[in-house]
């Protein structure tokens, strides 16, 4: 029987939230793309919680939308409550975060990939990668089918050898019962590519009929909502927003937790894989936090078109009865009818340190990977890595500079940077923490960080970049204009200092200055700045940060402008750094098995030492010197 055989620029396995992304990218950038799901129904699939965003997650999905990425732009239309949290702290640390209507946001992405030209969906099992002389040539599903290509994105998720539990029960399943890929996991072994075993989870869905609210706090969202992208006119989601609903377990729930540690998988020894540490389930919260009298439980809408409530914080492995004990304590919880168990999910995943920082494996030219395929957690980090994959897969093909964003400049960059360079044991979970330079890397300035990049790679319009210089113009001015405005101490400035408990003037001083009072804002000086020009929000906003945090932004600029020499210092591929004597044995091993890209990368490896990193300079100075005389 003859093999069906098609062609393509680009083959995306999986079309979850990274494969989205990478085949989007692909595809708008003019390559004939094709991206295989197990299931079409489960495009950008919302397996866990129904929101996007969050602490520093919201940073990624900013920064999506600066290079030219989907996410945004889907959840600020699928959206039913919106919130930015951390507001009391300062503008480092504000993250947006929404909740979705999950099968309005699956629809939508749905529909983006089959109206979006050059671009092909295949229900399909991809079962093998064709791989020839560490070359990518495309791939093979289970009926045997070859799609050749000249990338390869793999974007596999939670899916690859898959299975979920819940005490002794084991169903050899992806996320929400889909059909796991049981194939390709031996094709990656026999490509000599590295797998690790990891596992997450998620709470019960629980009936919105069954629960009592009024033995809830309420969670309202926001009055004034921020829409996710750049390109989404704030106006248009200023919507009725539906409640989320806080309460808390207690010390009976506890009990109920402790009393069957025993026939949980994560304790029995059943689970293999390694769970994420900072979204345990409330087994290992109780355990480890013993102290805690309680932990919050936030019941969520999955959608306005269904009843079910997700419970957030109660993620589980524990039986099916226990399930029904411990979730019936909680108050508001008693009534409780379960929709969907609990349960956690072990799938294969590979050791990312095989990766480049353009997401290309350093052993198999033109295979790229993104998403928790690369051990990472999380619908933001899966789309962050997935676009930068797919944005590099482009590059690769077309002949073009490849896309490396560097801890400097973005989240993205330090999440790919921790995950090529650091020894990840465990799924990885972006947090601002991570984040060196994160008062520069703010989720407010993403489009002026980001949006040049996205338009040289042609993901981002020639209109839409030309707002972002000249909005980037505009701030400059204003910002220079208020370092100059004199400010007298007369009876109007003060009682508008008054107004805000703001401590009197003695004498003169500027604009900027008074800015720079924790009490007050660029726009509460409205009325004593005659010569103040109209600006729109966003700048009015970037204005106000830059005044008010002009030290610190200095401080941060001076401290990349230093990270960057060694970013810069670049080192050769496939070295044996063996060749250099003085280095340690450990940083040899270290060097020649993550074989960093530059110095900056080797600093960061454990295992090399600051002393080790000298001699690297040392000798790398040396072996440009030799390169060049050759060249001569």
């Amino acid at each position: 029987m003859p093999f069906v055989e098609e062609t393509y620029d680009v083959c995306v396995v999986g079309a979850g939230h990274a494969g989205c992304e990478a085949a989007l990218a692909c595809a708008r950038l003019g390559l004939e793309t094709i991206i295989f799901t197990i299931s079409i129904e489960s495009i950008a699939l919302m397996p866990c919680n129904p929101n996007i965003g969050g602490s520093s997650k919201g940073h990624l999905v900013r920064e999506i939308d600066a290079l030219g990425g989907q996410m945004g732009i889907n959840i600020d239309k699928t959206f039913i409550q919106s919130k930015m949290l951390n507001v009391s702290k300062g503008p480092a640390v504000h993250s947006l975060r929404a909740q979705a209507d999950k099968a309005e946001y699956t629809s939508l992405m749905r529909k983006t990939l089959e109206n979006t030209e050059h671009l092909t969906l295949r229900q399909a099992e991809v079962t093998e990668l064709i791989v020839e002389d560490g070359v990518v040539k495309g791939v093979k599903t289970f009926s045997g089918a070859a799609y050749y290509s000249k990338a390869v994105v793999l974007c596999t998720g939670t899916y690859l050898k898959a299975r979920c539990l819940y005490g002794d029960v084991v169903n050899y399943t992806g996320p929400n019962g889909l059909q796991p890929a049981n194939a390709l996991s031996q094709s990656l072994h026999d490509n000599n590519i590295e797998i690790f075993r990891f596992k997450t989870g998620t709470p019960a869905r629980i009936d919105k009929r069954s629960l009592d609210f009024t033995k809830m706090q309420e969670q309202k969202g926001d009055e004034r909502v921020v829409p996710f992208s750049f390109t989404t006119d704030p106006e248009e989601v200023q919507i009725e927003q539906v409640s989320c609903w806080l309460t808390y377990t207690n010390s009976e729930t506890h009990e109920i937790i402790r009393e069957n540690l025993d026939r949980s998988p994560l304790y029995s020894g059943m689970i293999e894989g390694t769970g994420p540490r900072y979204c345990p389930s409330i087994e290992d919260k109780v355990v480890k936090f013993a102290d805690k009298e309680r932990h919050q439980v936030f019941i969520e809408p999955e959608g306005l078109y269904t009843n079910e409530m997700y419970v957030g914080g109660m993620s589980s492995s524990l039986p099916e009865d226990v399930q029904y004990k411990m979730y019936r304590t909680v108050p508001g919880l008693e009534q409780a009818k379960i929709v969907r168990n609990a349960y956690a999910i072990e799938y294969d995943c590979i050791n990312p340190r095989q990766l480049y920082p353009t997401l290309e494996f350093k052993t198999i030219k033109g295979l790229f990977s993104g998403g928790q395929f690369n051990g990472s957690s999380g619908y933001e980090e899966a789309a962050a890595q997935g676009l930068v994959a797919g944005i590099n897969a482009a590059m690769s093909v077309l002949g073009k500079d490849p896309l490396i964003l560097d801890r400097s400049e973005s989240y993205i960059g330090v999440l790919i940077d921790d995950l090529v360079t650091k020894e990840n044991h465990e799924p990885y979970r972006m947090m601002t923490s991570k984040a060196e330079y994160r008062l520069l890397l703010r989720q407010d300035n993403a489009d002026l960080r980001l949006s040049e990049k996205g338009y040289r790679v042609g993901l981002i319009s020639q209109e839409r970049y030309d707002w972002v210089v000249e909005k980037e113009r505009l701030i400059a001015r204003e910002v220079e204009r208020i370092e100059h405005v004199n400010i007298g101490a007369n009876a109007v400035v003060q009682k508008l200092l008054e107004e805000h408990q703001s401590t009197p003037l003695k004498t003169g001083t500027t604009l900027a200055e008074l800015i720079r009072r924790p009490e007050l804002s660029y726009e509460d000086l409205a009325d004593i700045d005659p010569q103040r020009p109209e600006l729109a929000r966003d700048v009015v906003e970037q204005v106000n940060i830059h005044v008010k945090y002009d030290g610190y932004i200095k401080r941060q600029m001076k401290q990349v402008k230093e990270f960057k020499k060694l970013e810069n210092k670049k080192l050769p591929e496939h070295f044996d750094y063996n060749e250099i004597q003085s280095l340690r044995i450990e940083a040899k091993q270290k060097l020649n098995l993550y074989q960093p890209v530059n110095v900056g990368q080797a600093s960061r490896i454990a295992g090399v030492s600051p002393a080790d990193i000298s001699v690297l300079l040392v000798y790398l100075e040396q072996w440009n010197r030799k390169q060049s005389q050759s060249l001569d």
